[in-house]
């Protein structure tokens, strides 16, 4: 059965003035078979390229945080024991800061999971 997801590239803008940025993962959401995900790889001598200043292990923690409310883990505050599509929305909407998501794109899919790991390996690794 084919069903519907959303995606959207998770950004690093290590100088968001700059507005150069760095793929740094994707999230995914197939609501209709109760699907969040997301992965997450920092590429540092990229991100060092564009900021060599960047404090790389608070931005490491940053995304870990985003990754944690992805999967509704315990300890990641009140917005990750939000509903799956209210996490997803949380967390792709426009902000200015480190961490930012593209716009979000459709898709259609079997496997939300395949469909990550298809993703992140043609946007991001």
């Amino acid at each position: 059965m084919r069903a519907p997801f959303d995606y959207a590239i998770v950004r690093v803008v290590p100088r968001v003035e700059r507005e150069e940025f760095v793929n740094a993962g994707v999230i995914v959401h197939a609501p209709t078979l109760g699907f969040l995900g997301c992965a997450l790889a920092l590429d540092r001598h990229r991100v060092l390229a564009l900021a060599e200043k960047v404090d790389l292990e608070a931005l490491t923690r940053h995304l870990d945080a985003f990754r944690a409310v992805c999967y509704g883990d315990q300890g990641a505050g009140s917005i990750a024991d939000l509903p799956i599509s209210e996490r997803f929305h949380w967390l792709v909407a426009p902000r200015s800061t480190i961490i930012q998501t593209s716009a979000v794109h459709g898709g259609v899919c079997s496997d939300p999971t395949f469909a990550l790991r298809d993703l992140f390996k043609k946007r991001v690794a």
